[in-house]
């Protein structure tokens, strides 16, 4: 028999007779044994000692990549899943446009930039409308508060950024209610624009599971003028739906001039690389209140405020 001392078995707790009572300790316990009284030999001081879930030089090779797209998939849909969110109206759109605010100050410099610089600040002066527009849609869809099923329905979700982004979480926080903010982490400086709800202020380091929690819950999708980030989510959506990979929902396409300019939908049909019918899935807006009669519309949602029957 070993001469090695033990502690006494402990009695057995009222609780642990109990069936449901679990038997492990939960990993949060374990981690606390560890800290209270850390040993400190060559041995727990090598990284190898370790808590694998602890150890963000593990997690982070290039071998973990797959449990990192599982963990990114996870802890949103947790939280939004805890948070009671139903149903999105996810918001896209440009980080470049400015305020009305912003746009005024912008225009008194336009005197003093170059030609060439004037043109596209114009053009950015110009766009300042759709800034309004998702800020008023926002606290439109927003001050309705609608529930279902004890979800919340339309709760805005934005690309957390600044321009359009900002819009969207603002005109939510305007009418008293919580938003999302999906942000992505990127090679220069970015952060959530400050009217994203905290608790639902997310960051991803993969596009692809940040797009994805983009459409999980979403129920409607305004597009407002953007560039390279916002066609790419666009068209995603549309060949989503196209293919029959993902049910329909509202596509709430603004500003038919600008995007008629860049995107030749016509002459996509006209080439014959997709069908007429494919551009039914577009509806045009320009004000919030044509957007959210469209959302009334395809749910057969009832607000006579806005002339939904």
């Amino acid at each position: 028999m070993s001469d090695t001392p033990t502690d006494p078995v402990t009695p057995a707790a009222e609780e642990d007779r109990e069936l449901t009572h679990r038997k492990f300790y939960p990993a949060q316990a374990e981690v606390k044994f560890l800290d209270r009284d850390p040993a400190d030999t060559p041995q727990t001081r090598h990284p190898s000692y370790r808590l694998a879930f602890r150890d963000t030089d593990f997690l982070l090779r290039e071998e973990l990549r797959p449990v990192r797209f599982q963990l990114e998939l996870l802890k949103p849909e947790m939280i939004l899943e805890e948070a009671r969110i139903g149903s999105t109206l996810v918001m896209y759109g440009s980080a470049r446009i400015p305020s009305p605010e912003n746009a005024a100050d912008l225009a008194r410099l336009l005197p003093d930039m170059p030609e060439d610089e004037q043109r596209v600040k114009q053009s950015l002066i110009d766009k300042a409308k759709y800034y309004q527009e998702a800020y008023n849609l926002a606290r439109m869809v927003s001050e309705r508060s609608l529930i279902e099923d004890g979800k919340r329905q339309f709760v805005i979700c934005s690309g957390g950024g600044p321009s359009i982004m900002e819009a969207a979480n603002k005109g939510a926080s305007d009418a008293g209610a919580e938003s999302i903010g999906l942000n992505i982490v990127l090679p220069h400086e970015q952060a959530p624009n400050q009217y994203v709800t905290p608790y639902l202020a997310l960051n991803f380091h993969y596009f692809a599971l940040r797009k994805m929690h983009f459409l999980i819950r979403a129920r409607a999708v305004a597009v407002f003028p953007g560039g390279f980030g916002t066609c790419d989510e666009m068209f995603e959506l549309l060949t989503l739906i196209q293919t029959g990979k993902m049910k329909r929902v509202p596509i709430l396409l603004f500003g038919r001039e600008f995007w008629n300019r860049i995107v030749n939908f016509e002459g996509l049909v006209e080439e014959g690389t997709i069908n007429a019918k494919d551009l039914e899935l577009i509806q045009w807006c320009e004000t919030a209140e044509e957007a959210w009669a469209h959302i009334c519309e395809f749910y057969r949602i009832s607000d006579p405020i806005n002339g939904c029957d």
